[in-house]
């Protein structure tokens, strides 16, 4: 049986990133898992093609009610992105998956570093919601940056 892995729809070529596009990684097609793929703001109802969004807080104040995440545009789209989020951690939770592969940078799925709010690709230290919410559940999350981590630790699961 294979091993189950959560990953960012993108990674897998799906065009559903922001911009209408993807960031497929063709390193992952060798690699022999069951895929689950999660698209968070997609999840939460936000279309694709879909103005940039980026977190005016850290995720763990944004769960709290106590921040936001805005577009480029002004518009307050928290609650679809802690929608989506928590729809797909439920994917996750379901499918017992100890592992996730997510998007860097993303207000949903990056891991350690995100865009710091001012829309100028400027990073911070901190994770997007979706990947807050996998840590939260004790689901190791990689970043898409990484490919030999990636690799190394998904090698391990076989």
């Amino acid at each position: 049986m294979k091993k189950k892995v959560l990953i960012s729809a993108c990674l897998l070529g799906k065009n559903c990133r922001y911009n209408g596009g993807h960031s497929k990684l063709t390193e992952l097609e060798e690699i022999d898992m069951e895929w689950i793929s999660v698209c968070p703001e997609e999840s939460g109802g936000l279309g694709t093609p879909r103005p940039s969004a980026e977190m005016q807080e850290n995720a763990e104040t944004i769960l709290n009610g106590k921040g936001k995440i805005i577009t480029n545009k002004g518009k307050d789209v928290t609650a679809e992105f802690i929608q989506g989020a928590e729809k797909s951690l439920q994917l996750g939770l379901e499918a017992e998956v100890k592992f996730a592969v997510l998007k860097s940078k993303s207000p949903s799925c990056g891991i350690g570093k995100i865009y710091d709010s001012s829309f100028t690709k400027t990073l911070k230290s901190g994770n997007g919601i979706f990947a807050h919410l996998c840590h939260e559940n004790d689901i190791t999350c990689i970043s898409s940056d990484n490919t030999s981590q990636i690799k190394k630790t998904l090698a391990k699961l076989k």
